[in-house]
């Protein structure tokens, strides 16, 4: 059987294309795409090449489906449920995986197959490996427009606050505020941050990124932002600093501004730039405890159960960054493409489809 889906054909180059569908092992799953959104991922992969050449590989790692097809040693997924489907889906029995980084099951980035090494879910139909430790279950209630946030940009953001370890009452900068960064703030603030520096100066990102806990707007068109929240902070500078845009060289900026014995959690994907530059003195010469943590986000059922609980009970509202819907699988390019152009008034693209 052919499926459709939207692909990247090389470096720079996107299209719609047909291929045969993929076969279902005896733990996987086969799922039909009902919510997907594009990705900043897809971007630095397809015009920037971060990841180097791919060829006729489906694009997209973020969705919510309906099960089609199970493994016969699936036990806990049944064709017609409808699920949320996390963007990094490690190989659980690997050894990276058992010594507590799944997300790197079998080499670095490994646990992230979806249009980086494997199709993704920009297709009529895609492979789930692991379903039952890969899949979620949708909660009744929880829209699942909502959810596909869950599967990548609220993890990610999130994992921004654990990799720098946030505590009570601290203070936090958050350095870029797209989809990814504006769920750092939230992080932040559900680990209980109590001042929350968010850096950025679109409207519609300051606004959510208020809703989410930030108490200190940064705007970089106004100055540089390390001059600004030193003088902010009486020069002391931030206990934590959590990294979800820029480029190589904003990590200098996060060392200026980190308080001695402090860390910086980055989910920043770097899609260009040979080097990361560390400005010696601010570093204390290489003696100042201030600590660099870049992860990719975890992955798999249990993440994406935990952060649905969380809009199940209120705590935590995902549908803050959808500012733009489109309806029908062939809106996939459309959509991709805003992601592109990142239009002022953009947070995040969702496309719903009906079958």
């Amino acid at each position: 059987m052919k499926i459709k889906g939207f692909a990247m054909l090389g470096i720079g180059k996107t299209g719609w294309i047909e291929k045969e569908a993929p076969k279902c092992g005896p733990m996987d799953a086969l799922v039909r795409p009902i919510v997907v959104a594009p990705c900043t991922s897809d971007i630095h992969t397809v015009w920037e090449g971060a990841i180097g050449e791919r060829t006729d590989m489906f694009l997209g790692h973020e969705a919510v489906g309906e099960v089609m097809e199970v493994g016969e040693l699936v036990k806990d997924f049944k064709k017609g449920d409808k699920v949320i489907v996390p963007a990094i889906t490690p190989d659980w029995g690997d050894i990276n995986s058992q010594r507590g980084y799944p997300m790197h099951s079998g080499d670095a980035l490994g646990g992230w197959k979806f249009s980086n090494f494997k199709d993704g879910v920009f297709a009529e139909l895609f492979h789930v490996n692991e379903a039952d430790a890969n899949l979620a279950h949708l909660p009744e209630g929880v829209d699942p427009v909502s959810a596909v946030m869950l599967t990548d940009m609220t993890t990610t953001g999130f994992h921004a606050a654990e990799l720098a370890e946030v505590e009570l009452g601290e203070t936090v900068c958050v350095i870029g505020i797209g989809p990814v960064g504006l769920n750092s703030v939230m992080g932040a603030n559900l680990k209980g941050a109590s001042r929350i520096f968010a850096v950025g100066s679109r409207p519609n990102s300051i606004e959510v990124a208020k809703a989410y806990g930030a108490t200190d707007i940064i705007n970089y068109r106004e100055g540089d932002i390390v001059e600004q929240i030193l003088a902010k902070t009486k020069n002391i500078g931030v206990d934590k600093v959590l990294i979800a845009g820029g480029n190589v060289d904003t990590f200098a900026q996060a060392i200026k501004i980190l308080k001695p014995g402090g860390a910086i959690g980055s989910v920043n994907y770097l899609g260009s730039g040979e080097f990361i530059k560390i400005p010696r003195v601010e570093w204390a010469v290489g003696m100042g405890h201030k600590r660099i943590n870049g992860g990719l986000t975890p992955g798999g059922r249990y993440r994406m159960e935990k952060l649905a609980s969380l809009v199940e009970t209120g705590k935590y509202d995902p549908s803050k960054l959808i500012t733009h819907r489109f309806e029908g699988f062939d809106k996939i390019e459309e959509a991709l493409l805003l992601m592109k152009d990142k239009p002022a008034d953009l947070i995040k693209p969702i496309v719903e489809i009906k079958w």
